[in-house]
């Protein structure tokens, strides 16, 4: 009966927007195809339209090391997009500390002065070329981060 009434139409829009009758209909124990959820063979980006205001990042020259290491950590935890959230909370997490003062500004370049989150993340998981001025010893390091050599599960942020 409950099998029923989660396969009927005004359950699917309700209950289970992304439900497909495929998913309901399935031969399989839980209900699920794993085919389904396939990454997509190319990513589809749309190019900015010309003429579009984008406001630029303030720059802080004479912000303390010890201050802004601590809004870097606060802005890579809150990205907006979950996968950069992950990838990027992690990566401070582990990597900041260690960071000079250049070091430091680079990130603090590449994660404020890009104005779509999507191209970081693109660029660190190398979908999309990254461009020369992003290019950095830092973007090097993030990539690295990204493949995950060590198999680190990064289902959460670190805590604080």
């Amino acid at each position: 009966m409950l099998r029923q009434l989660l396969c009927s139409t005004a359950a699917r829009r309700l209950l289970l927007p992304l439900a497909t009758p495929k998913r309901c209909l399935s031969s399989k124990p839980n209900g699920l195809d794993k085919s389904e959820y396939s990454t997509p063979p190319e990513v589809i980006d749309y190019e900015d339209p010309e003429g579009l205001p984008v406001p630029e990042y303030p720059m802080r020259p004479d912000e303390p090391l010890a201050t802004r290491k601590q809004r870097l950590l606060y802005q890579s935890r809150k990205r907006g997009m979950l996968e950069n959230d992950l990838l990027l909370s992690t990566f401070v997490a582990k990597y900041l500390k260690d960071f000079d003062e250049d070091e430091t500004a680079l990130y603090d370049k590449l994660i404020n002065g890009v104005s779509n989150d999507w191209d970081i993340y693109y660029w660190a998981t190398e979908t999309k070329p990254t461009p020369p001025e992003y290019d950095t010893d830092i973007m090097k390091l993030l990539k690295q981060h990204v493949k995950n050599t060590e198999r680190v599960q990064r289902i959460r942020q670190p805590d604080l």
